[in-house]
């Protein structure tokens, strides 16, 4: 493909990016604005945005690696999407919503802290947000370099460096407001293009009957419904990602975002319909570029990441592949807008309250914690060798282990208490973090197809269901009256 058509693209993006941000910087003068947008965004805007910061380079970069590394087992981490987004919508984003509403809140610890009466929990789910978008970070930055590499020719670390400079710049300047009107306008490129894109894999091996045949013959797991990993891990993937889906705070803050609660009626439609379509490339891609190097008429992937960058580069139309990549970059940049943010918002806001503190200037707080986090994360996705879509797990993991139970099963049963919040929140925090590092180090080894996040969250789930019923004597105290309303409403 001509590089230039890819560069000519991807400064259009940049431009685009650079005018949104410079808008959203006019328009962002309190916390509220940085943080919630001023509460501001229509059901349109909120179903694109949570379907970007979702899938970001996770579905884009490490989905077709995971594809093509383990088959269509892979499909189970997104199988569940359409349900559980419903299951979003109708469980929290209207209590959380009126929550946000009625005391103010800003952030998901705080949902926690007022749920409980107990600023140790909002503390806890704050580090345990702080230690998630770290890795996520990480994840993000490495997917933008093989992108900025892929249209650039920078090389992977000049990339990273690259991605996370455009990403901070307009981050600190317009707040989580110019990551959603990112997500607008890459939302409308990727409907198209993922369509596009999915057209082409299809032909380049004689449609999905061609393909098919040449992965049949040489290697059948593959497309079995298994794919090549255990029919357990697939099944762990698919209950991980299933319910863990209720509990990713960067999905669930963009709720507070919305100016009319009643719209949240369309949400499940038009958020499944968004994923569809996205999610074309993902499982296109990854058995076409299988299917390509199993011909011979592509060489073995020298890393799985590389399948997206890989296919376009030698498949796609210059025009086609230029916006497919910028539209991807836009993706991952605006996902890793609302880690930023809801990092930040940890920092200026959440740990401060959990010590019995006010942050006096919380907006400059947040654009320093912003460049912080953003360093780190940048850091440690130059030292990653681990997949993409490996470190997204990790972080995924985390984030249902510490929220699902203690957030959506909190803000629907009145019975939950704070000390089971506080338990499963610690469980979820150290177990996830204890359990990947030692397995990653190689210090134990599970049986095969057994995964940390599925167990964890497992643990968590019972360490809070068990505690709260032993402690429920409290479950009344730990309820204040507007927030039982709520939860009732």
């Amino acid at each position: 493909m001509p590089r230039g058509a890819l560069v000519a693209t991807g400064l259009v993006y940049l431009l685009v990016t650079a005018a949104i941000g410079l808008w959203a910087a006019r328009r962002t003068r309190t916390a509220s604005d940085f943080f919630l947008a001023g509460r501001t965004i229509g059901a349109w805007a909120l179903a694109i945005a949570a379907m970007a910061a979702t899938l970001s380079g996770f579905a884009f970069i490490g989905g077709p690696g995971l594809i093509y590394t383990a088959g269509l087992g892979a499909l189970f981490i997104v199988l569940p999407a359409s349900i559980t987004s419903s299951l979003t919508a109708w469980v929290l984003a209207r209590r959380l919503r009126l929550l946000g509403e009625v005391r103010g809140l800003i952030t998901i610890p705080d949902a926690v802290g007022v749920r409980y009466r107990s600023p140790t929990a909002q503390g806890l789910a704050a580090v345990a947000i702080l230690v998630a978008v770290t890795g996520y970070i990480a994840t993000n930055f490495v997917a933008l370099g093989l992108v900025i590499d892929a249209i650039f020719g920078t090389g992977r670390t000049s990339g990273i460096l690259l991605g996370a400079a455009v990403v901070l710049a307009y981050t600190v300047s317009g707040g989580i407001l110019a990551g959603i009107y990112t997500d607008l306008f890459q939302g409308a490129v990727m409907a198209v293009a993922s369509t596009l894109v999915f057209a082409t894999a299809l032909s380049t091996g004689g449609g999905i009957g061609g393909i098919s045949a040449t992965i049949m013959a040489r290697e059948p797991l593959f497309l079995g419904p298994w794919g090549t990993m255990p029919a357990l891990a697939a099944l762990s993937f698919f209950f991980v990602f299933g319910l863990g889906t209720i509990g990713q705070p960067h999905v669930l803050h963009k709720f507070y975002m919305l100016r009319d609660p009643a719209k949240l009626k369309w949400y499940p439609v038009l958020m499944t319909g968004s994923l569809m379509i996205a999610l074309l490339l993902y499982f296109g891609v990854g058995i076409a570029t299988k299917a390509a190097v199993l011909r011979g008429e592509m060489p073995p992937l020298a890393h799985p990441d590389d399948a997206t960058p890989a296919f376009l580069l030698r498949y796609a139309k210059p025009l086609l592949g230029g916006i497919v990549f910028s539209g991807v970059a836009a993706a991952i940049m605006s996902t890793v807008n609302s880690f930023l943010s809801i990092g930040a918002a940890a920092v200026s806001h959440d740990l401060p309250r959990a010590f019995g503190r006010r942050v006096a200037r919380p907006l400059l707080i947040g654009r320093i914690a912003t460049v912080i986090l953003a360093l780190l994360g940048a850091m440690l996705a130059l030292k990653s060798t681990l997949l993409v879509a490996l470190l997204g797990v990790f972080g995924w993991g985390l984030f249902a282990a510490t929220f699902v139970p203690a957030l959506a099963l909190g803000l629907a049963w009145p019975g939950a208490t704070r000390i089971g919040a506080i338990a499963s929140i610690g469980v979820g925090l150290v177990g996830t973090i204890l359990g990947e590092t030692l397995s990653w180090a190689g210090v134990y080894t599970f049986p095969r197809g057994v995964t940390v996040s599925g167990l964890v969250l497992v643990a968590s789930l019972l360490t809070f269901l068990g505690i709260s019923w032993l402690t429920r004597g409290h479950a009344a105290a730990d309820l204040d009256p507007d927030v039982r309303l709520v939860m009732e409403g």
